[in-house]
């Protein structure tokens, strides 16, 4: 894969490349900021499966300390199957998410998948996240980047740097300058165990630093698949130098309509909100908000 060049900044990166050493973005997500000194965590289902437990998630990942909440409305699935375990609830999932978030007052960030639907969901949520899977959908790129809401963009399991920044930069040029990158882990020959899909790039956190001002923040839900390797993913990623962290929350983790093998518990999300509470005045950094606890 070809290396990003000072030709590419100077042309190609324009947008997305740093000007000076200390030029970093803040973007704002409704009432939280994301790209300053505090490390944001963003949390919530990755299928919104019904309106009862999509409130009761937001309360509990909220009293635990998240900033923001995240569900599916739409899932690009593999496979083109649904069944009574596995399904998308479309813009009635997107009613519950904003009821959640109006509830808690956490800004809602949610998946868009097609063009034709970027109108409906930039109506129910504060930020607009473009998946991996579509994160060279130029035509989806440049509709979303007219919606005039944040954007949150994941990197391609098989993209370089180079592709991801080439990514946000249509968001850019598209006129809309609140972009934050999403590493979400990348596909490679081996991986550590049979259900590891994806290998955590934590080193492209410190390479997207030398060369953007965009914030960026790490995916370890979906980076490792495996529930007892998302919190020390997450805790290397404060470590690292990102931004944030976007991370699965189910009351049932095990019986979760879509990803259950990744998914934490209230008690495992609320230990590794204290953890990293613990761990950020070392980095330099501090969570946003005050950790309430568990109710």
């Amino acid at each position: 894969m070809k290396d990003i060049s000072p030709n590419d900044l100077a042309t190609n990166l324009r947008l997305v490349a740093k000007r000076h050493e200390g030029h970093r973005s803040i973007v704002r997500v409704g009432s939280q900021v994301i790209g300053a000194e505090p490390f944001v965590v963003i949390a919530g289902p990755c299928a919104v499966e019904s309106q009862d437990q999509m409130l009761e998630i937001a309360a509990r990942v909220k009293a635990a300390g998240a900033h923001l909440l995240r569900g599916g409305a739409f899932k690009p699935l593999t496979f083109p199957y649904r069944n009574e375990r596995m399904f998308e609830l479309g813009e009635e999932g997107l009613r519950y998410l904003r009821e959640a978030g109006d509830g808690t007052g956490l800004p809602v960030v949610t998946e868009v998948m097609d063009v034709r639907l970027v109108e409906m969901v930039a109506r129910y949520a504060d930020m607009l996240q473009i998946g991996a899977r579509n994160m060279q959908n130029f035509p989806l790129l440049e509709a979303v980047a007219r919606a005039g809401k944040p954007i949150l963009l994941k990197r391609h399991f098989g993209s370089s740097l180079r592709d991801w920044l080439g990514a946000a930069e249509y968001l850019l040029a598209g006129g809309n300058p609140d972009v934050v990158l999403c590493e979400r882990g990348i596909a490679a020959p081996h991986t550590h165990a049979p259900t590891s899909r994806f290998l955590a790039d934590l080193q492209v956190v410190c390479a997207a630093r030398e060369v953007t001002h965009l914030p960026i923040l790490v995916d370890p839900s979906h980076a490792t698949f495996r529930r007892a390797w998302v919190a020390p993913i997450a805790r290397a990623a404060l470590a690292v130098g990102a931004d944030g962290v976007m991370v699965d929350v189910h009351p049932q983790p095990e019986q979760a309509a879509v990803d259950p093998l990744q998914a934490l518990s209230y008690e495992a999300f609320d230990r590794l909100m204290r953890q990293l509470e613990a761990m950020a005045p070392a980095v330099g950094r501090r969570l946003m908000a005050e950790p309430v606890g568990i109710r």
